[in-house]
């Protein structure tokens, strides 16, 4: 029930994640790295659902700008250079971090409606820019992407967010044409670290909960049809504040449970 309702948030709103982290780590035996698994199966079992929200809103989708394809690679990169982070870093740091990233996030989740509102208002300088940005900005949007997508592949809550900031800061476009490149990115970002959580589990260089990923994948894709379809039809301002009420809560677990 948790992976499908965090799957249809994540669809509908984003932060998913936060409900399906703690409640891994509350279900997994007690031990050092149990935060560490449950941060990796929480990602393995949630891929399946975006994959699933992505599928019923191809109909939707709007074609990606040219220059949103230069943003792949730093974002898979840095994807990966996070995701090897949480498998090389010691799981103490980790769990020290946890209440920090939880309530990041939940901050995050906050301001979205905030964010998307600034986002609207701003306008491209010039008409051309958000069509062909010029070299020196899209360098700086490829350096900023690489930072996001290292928290991605580390944390990710929130990343989402994060990309509309960037993207939005540097006058890339409007709040529309945003969103459908930071839903590519994250995608992508989602899918490195994924591959590479299960692969390092594989070779022994992380754990992966496997039956709990096998039920959450499953519970993940109903979640993830289920939301797209329900996405307009609810109030995504209303899911994000409920997202980031529970966030708080979670982090003031974390800090002083």
């Amino acid at each position: 029930v948790v992976t499908a309702s965090a799957s249809a948030i994540n669809s509908v709103a984003g932060g998913g994640t936060i409900l399906t982290f703690p409640a891994l780590a509350a279900i997994l035996p007690h031990g050092p790295t149990q935060l560490v698994i449950a941060n990796v199966t929480s990602k393995i079992g949630l891929w399946p659902g975006a994959l699933a929200a992505a599928w019923e809103y191809r109909h939707e989708r709007r074609d990606q700008p040219p220059w949103a394809v230069w943003l792949l690679l730093p974002s898979l990169v840095g994807s990966l250079l996070g995701t090897a982070l949480v498998m090389v870093l010691p799981p103490a740091l980790f769990e020290r971090l946890v209440p920090w990233l939880i309530l990041l996030a939940a901050v995050l989740f906050a301001m979205q409606p905030r964010l998307s509102g600034w986002l609207g208002r701003q306008q491209p300088t010039a008409a051309e820019r958000a069509d062909r940005p010029s070299r020196r900005l899209l360098v700086l949007a490829a350096g900023l992407q690489f930072a996001v997508a290292v928290y991605g592949g580390y944390f990710g809550a929130g990343i989402g967010i994060l990309m509309l900031a960037v993207l939005g800061s540097l006058e890339l476009g409007d709040i529309h044409l945003l969103n459908g490149v930071k839903n590519v990115l994250g995608m992508a970002i989602n899918a490195a670290a994924t591959v590479l959580f299960a692969l390092g589990s594989l070779f022994g260089w992380t754990e992966v909960a496997w039956p709990e990923a096998a039920v959450m994948a499953v519970a993940a894709v109903a979640g993830g049809l289920a939301g797209g379809r329900l996405a307009r039809r609810c109030s995504p301002k209303a899911i994000r504040r409920l997202v980031a009420v529970i966030g708080f809560a979670l982090a003031g677990y974390h800090f002083f449970g």
